[in-house]
């Protein structure tokens, strides 16, 4: 469960890294999956940077970190009463080295292609597990933009929740300068769905290597212009933990919307 700091800053900062929140043989048996993976279908022959693997049926070793220990209920103590619903799929992202890269600005995720009913991709929140160090940057991180998720709500409540189909890959907004997330094996990052993020280079010598699950509350779906408008809609006890910013509300009254 996270506290009440860890809430406030999920909050206002768009993102919160929870230390060992998945056990370490968890974490070993995920990366001989990986292994197996890389065996499989390996990257072409002398890949540098990203690559990444989608898989709609995850092996077990996968599917289960974020059940191995107390990550995913750290996950919805950012929504309870609500829970989420089960991913629909499993994203192994490496970055592999030599990889000298400085991304040039965020992206938001789900804009191409949109779901079959032609809704964007939304989801409400990104969960990372570590499965090898960061403790330094430049070593494969990922990049934030930390309070981006509250300048892009303040967008679309003045565009309209529509808008996000023209904003890839972020909206027209002030940013933050970036940052580089760090964290150990067994950590676990929670990424507000709106949160600028991006690909940074890799100038260490281990391959990085995280596995991501896009969440979804139930009910996500139906109510998703209005959780673009109002971006702690979906995340009662971080609104609480903070208070009722002006910056976490919408500007108006407004009325719940659906597909």
């Amino acid at each position: 469960m996270l506290d009440r700091r860890q809430k406030q800053t999920f909050a206002e900062q768009g993102y919160v890294v929870v230390p060992r929140a998945v056990p370490r043989g968890a974490v070993d048996a995920a990366r001989r999956e990986v292994r197996r993976l890389l065996t499989r279908e390996p990257p072409p022959p002398g890949h540098a940077g990203p690559h990444f693997y989608f898989l709609d049926d995850a092996p077990a070793p996968l599917r289960d970190l974020l059940s191995a220990g107390p990550a995913l209920a750290a996950a919805e103590s950012l929504v309870e009463p609500g829970r989420f619903e089960p991913p629909e799929h499993v994203q192994v992202s490496l970055n592999i080295p030599p990889f000298d890269h400085r991304p040039g600005g965020p992206h938001i995720d789900g804009l191409a292609p949109p779901e079959p009913s032609g809704r964007p991709g939304t989801f409400s929140l990104l969960a990372g597990v570590f499965l090898t160090d960061q403790t330094l940057e430049n070593a494969g991180n990922l990049w934030v933009w930390p309070g981006s998720h509250l300048s892009a709500a303040r967008y679309f409540r003045e565009r309209g929740a529509d808008a996000l189909a023209s904003s890839a890959p972020y909206p027209p907004v002030e940013l933050s300068d970036p940052r580089q997330v760090t964290g150990r094996a067994g950590d676990l990052l929670l990424a507000h769905y709106m949160l600028g993020h991006n690909i940074g280079g890799n100038t260490s010598a281990a391959v990085r290597e995280v596995v991501y699950f896009r969440l979804r509350r139930e009910g996500h779906r139906g109510r998703w212009r209005e959780y673009l408008r109002d971006p702690l809609l979906e995340f009662g006890p971080a609104r609480a933990a903070c208070g009722e910013a002006a910056d976490s509300r919408p500007s108006r009254p407004g009325t719940p919307s659906s597909d």
